[in-house]
């Protein structure tokens, strides 16, 4: 099969292409699946937020910066909970594939989960980057 033949013979390149397609279909996914203004308008509250909490001295309004950070984290948590229980399934069989082919009987990479997220970090911010994802 050409797909395993070019596993075999380029196996840390092979992965460096499965983990930038993967991390593209899951920001790609991300992105149509999120209300990316709302986002955005979050993650400029919390960074406001950071500002203030940097300079407060009153305890009391540090416990009120606090509860909205949190209140703010929870409502991005499930905000992404969507795109990642799409994606969960599919990518679970897709690790199973790839440890098959990496870390087999006769491992092509001994280390080949280190080098998908390696590969998958740099991708994923450069990616939110040029589609301007939240």
């Amino acid at each position: 099969m050409v797909i395993t033949d070019f596993i075999n013979t380029n196996p840390i390149l092979s992965l460096a292409i499965i983990s930038l397609g993967v991390t593209f279909i899951s920001t790609i996914l991300h992105k149509w699946l999120t209300n990316q203004e709302h986002m955005k308008s979050l993650k400029q509250r919390q960074k406001e937020i950071q500002k203030e909490l940097k300079n407060c001295k009153d305890e009391c309004k540090l416990k009120e910066l606090n509860a909205e950070v949190l209140q703010i984290t929870s409502v991005m948590f499930k905000a992404s909970f969507r795109p990642m229980f799409v994606t969960l399934i599919p990518f679970l069989i897709l690790f199973a594939w790839l440890r098959g082919i990496y870390g087999g009987e006769e491992p092509l990479l001994r280390y080949w989960i280190w080098y998908y997220l390696g590969f998958s970090i740099v991708a994923s911010t450069i990616l939110r980057k040029i589609l301007n994802v939240a």
